[in-house]
């Protein structure tokens, strides 16, 4: 019988790629007694070595010979490597193993010389050895046999004789008896039994998965010794041994923070958390603070970790967190038809209203807008992913449809998605006040004037998403809803409410191809368009509305065939998303139009069809657009061209 081997040992080298991340060595083996060498024995005579000496006249033919056999071992050939006798060892995975740690397959694309692949043959032979042995094959016999075809190319091929699967006849846990009633389960986890293969992958994933399961249930302070394995090659079956010292079942305590000028305080940090004190220990909450700290924006690194609390009972959350730099400059460039060039740059500091309150200096220039904007935004406010925010802005837009200077000041209080956390309902309520000098028609004429609009509203929405990605998706479905009171103050009071909905649906088909759909509906009750203010109105037109189209061109003229907007919105826009590598081609179809009625018709729609160029990066595709109208009036033009990040919906 061997001695006691450790799996992770077993396992060195071969779990050190992609199966384990940890390092193998070979299985340790009984060695034969050494036999007593007499240092006063003769030595024995040297055999006859049956080479005739070589004549004289045969020198250059030998040089001749030498040198072509050195030109023959220097000739670099392309080879092929073949593993045979391992195609049913169910209970393993010999090939994908031998596969991903080969130094034979790692270079296989290169040719190599003789010399070179002699010395790749002879690491594969033990490699191979290494991981039969890992996967319970003890007595398993390798015979590497090279073949060279007349085209001249190698062909390495690995003879396996496996012998039989040793099977544990034994395994022993100690410790779990402290976790009482749910020891079985624990032992369900390990997932190593009686009569399973001496697999050190299986041992080493089980044991794994009950370390994270004891921490996730209330055990942080866990310790499980090296698995131990004894095997024995007279009966082809070994026996498992593991101690478990569980460290005493725990409940949450106090969070603390360490570090020097930390962004923001424990009271802070335990509103980021989603666990209260006196709450059973589970290991996941801890990853998901460390996430929710790093997402502030305002850490560079962060590391979250149990210590022994005040009582035994206990365990106090410790976060070290480095301050990342608090100020960010960005900027952006855009492109649309009818929306003309936009260059928009901005100034924040993350921290300037300490903790998580950031401060936005915000610009944008652009050839049909300009505006200057200052905004304040409180994260995890009061409560984890809650955001209070205020802003207070001056705007021009010089469009088709309207030309407007307003002055904003807004509030809201909001629950979205980020990157990071792309959450299923979303919502957003909040109050706007704005006063806005707007260009208009007078009814039934042709002569342009300014009206001042006074306008209050108090805006809600609220979201469903189940897609896969904010930026790309490719499966699932969206909803969402906007519903906005209003008071219009000019000449008198116009109460009305604005409503839309939204719903977009996204397929894969096939492993390159997304086909993606939406619907849009809006509706303007309770007033007339001409006591509505043009920039409250509804459009349609535009890279994220009925692409082929200028932005904001479809619908209603006045006398100048300029757009009027109206109190009804239908859209839909169909595409199929056909990806090539970092690359997509998006032909695309949308239609819809604007209406008088404050319900819209679903007919006399405007359609639009056209192809889009999708580049995918990091951070989301860049998308760029180019459409044509299908029915249009004489003031659409042929094309319109879009560009922007994300995809149009």
């Amino acid at each position: 019988m061997s001695p006691a081997i450790r799996l992770r040992q077993i396992c060195l080298g071969l779990c050190s790629t992609a199966l384990l991340g940890m390092p193998i060595a070979g299985l340790a083996q009984e060695a034969p007694e050494a036999p007593i060498l007499d240092p006063q024995s003769p030595m024995a005579e040297l055999p006859d070595i049956g080479v005739a000496w070589p004549e004289l006249h045969a020198e250059d033919q030998s040089t001749q010979t030498e040198s072509e056999a050195a030109s023959e071992e220097a000739a670099e050939r392309r080879y092929s490597v073949q593993l045979k006798g391992v195609e049913k060892l169910t209970a393993t995975t010999v090939a994908e193993r031998f596969d991903a740690l080969s130094a034979l397959k790692a270079e296989q694309d290169k040719p190599a010389n003789s010399a070179q692949i002699d010395r790749r043959i002879r690491e594969d032979t033990e490699l191979l050895k290494t991981i039969l042995r890992a996967s319970g094959y003890y007595d398993a016999l390798v015979d590497p046999e090279v073949e060279t075809p007349a085209n001249g190319a190698v062909i390495v091929n690995f003879n396996v004789t496996p012998g039989a699967l040793f099977r544990f006849s034994e395994v022993k846990v100690s410790g779990l008896d402290e976790t009482g009633e749910k020891e079985p389960a624990y032992a369900e986890t390990l997932g190593v039994t009686d009569g399973d293969p001496v697999d050190a992958e299986d041992v080493l994933t089980g044991v794994a998965l009950l370390e994270a399961q004891l921490k996730d249930q209330g055990y942080p302070f866990v310790k499980i010794t090296e698995p131990e394995a004894v095997v024995d090659h007279d009966t082809g079956s070994g026996t498992l041994s593991l101690d478990v010292k569980t460290g005493g079942l725990r409940k949450f305590g106090k969070i603390k923070v360490r570090g020097d000028n930390v962004p923001f305080d424990a009271n802070h940090a335990a509103i980021i958390a989603r666990f209260k004190p006196g709450q059973p220990f589970d290991q996941s909450n801890l990853n998901d603070l460390r996430r929710a700290v790093i997402a502030t924006g305002l850490v560079s690194a962060a590391s979250v970790e149990p210590e022994p609390g005040a009582s035994n009972d206990t365990a106090d959350i410790v976060i070290a967190m480095e301050p990342a730099k608090p100020r960010t400059i960005a900027g952006a460039l855009g492109y649309g038809t009818g929306e003309g060039a936009r260059a928009e740059a901005s100034w924040t500091h993350r921290n300037f209203f300490r903790p998580e309150g950031a401060l936005t200096l915000r610009g944008v220039a652009g050839t049909r807008e300009q505006l200057a904007a200052v905004s304040v935004r409180r994260a995890n406010f009061r409560d984890r992913d809650r955001t209070l925010s205020a802003q207070l802005s001056a705007s021009h837009s010089d469009l088709r449809a309207f030309d407007a200077r307003t002055l904003s000041i807004s509030a809201g209080l909001e629950r979205e998605s980020t990157i990071i956390w792309q959450k299923r309902w979303t919502w957003r309520a909040g109050i706007e006040a704005l006063a806005t000098d707007e260009r208009d028609i007078i009814a039934g004429g042709a002569v342009a004037r300014r009206r001042t609009y006074f306008i209050g509203s108090l805006p809600l929405f609220v979201g469903y998403d189940r897609s896969d990605s904010l930026l790309d998706p490719t499966k699932g479905f969206r909803l969402s809803a906007r519903v906005s009171p209003e008071i219009s103050f000019r000449d008198g009071n116009a109460l009305y409410v604005r409503a839309q909905v939204d719903g977009s649906i996204y397929r894969g088909v096939g492993n390159r191809t997304v086909l993606a759909g939406r619907v849009r509906a809006g509706t303007i009750a309770g007033a007339g368009s001409l006591d509505i203010a043009p920039s409250r109105r509804f459009y349609a037109g535009g890279g994220s509305s009925v692409r082929g189209y200028g932005y904001q061109n479809i619908g209603p003229i006045d006398a100048f065939d300029d757009p009027v907007g109206g109190r009804s919105l239908a859209e839909f826009a169909l595409e199929a998303r056909v990806r090539f590598g970092a690359f997509a081609v998006v032909p695309f179809v949308d239609g819809g139009n604007i209406f008088d009625n404050a319900i819209p018709k679903f007919d006399r729609f405007r359609f639009g069809a056209g192809l889009g160029i999708r580049y995918h990066t990091n951070f989301g595709p860049i998308r760029v657009d180019v459409g044509t109208p299908i029915n249009p009036r004489k003031t659409d033009g042929p094309i319109a061209v879009n560009v922007s990040l994300g995809q149009a919906f």
